[in-house]
């Protein structure tokens, strides 16, 4: 069901959602993305170099932060353009629990042609990890 422009309001919350990260989320994500830096799989290496633990990738960090919104519109075609700023690292412990990536979504603006501006917050383990988050959504 597609979410129309007329009925959305400045201020509407989109359904906020919890994405747990652990190792093995990190290790598929680098064998997806070919992204093999070892700041996201050597706990030894990530210490060396000053992080305080193995890291989630920030791409993947960024995909699981705009599920929020593209399962509130239905379709990940609708959203026309992603941003944001990298503001710390998720540190993902090899606790068999990892970490959790907390998004909550509104809507802050509408825009022309019955996009909407939506605003994404992001934390894991209480702190913020991406800033400036924004979305365009086509709407109906």
């Amino acid at each position: 069901m597609a979410i129309d422009y007329d009925e959305v309001e400045v201020g509407t919350q989109l359904p906020a959602q919890s994405f747990p990260v652990t190792r093995a989320t990190l290790v598929r994500y680098a064998g997806a993305s070919g992204d093999f830096n070892p700041i996201h799989w050597n706990e030894k290496f990530a210490l060396e170099v000053g992080l305080p633990d193995v890291i989630a990738h920030g791409m993947f960090t960024m995909a699981e932060a705009i599920r929020v919104v593209t399962d509130w519109v239905g379709d990940p075609a609708a959203v026309v353009e992603y941003g944001v700023r990298f503001t710390r690292p998720v540190p993902v412990p090899n606790d068999g629990v990892g970490a959790v990536i907390e998004v909550s979504a509104k809507v802050a603006k509408k825009l022309d042609d019955r996009k909407v501006q939506v605003d994404l917050l992001a934390t894991s383990g209480g702190q913020k990890v991406l800033g400036m988050s924004r979305a365009v959504v086509q709407l109906a």
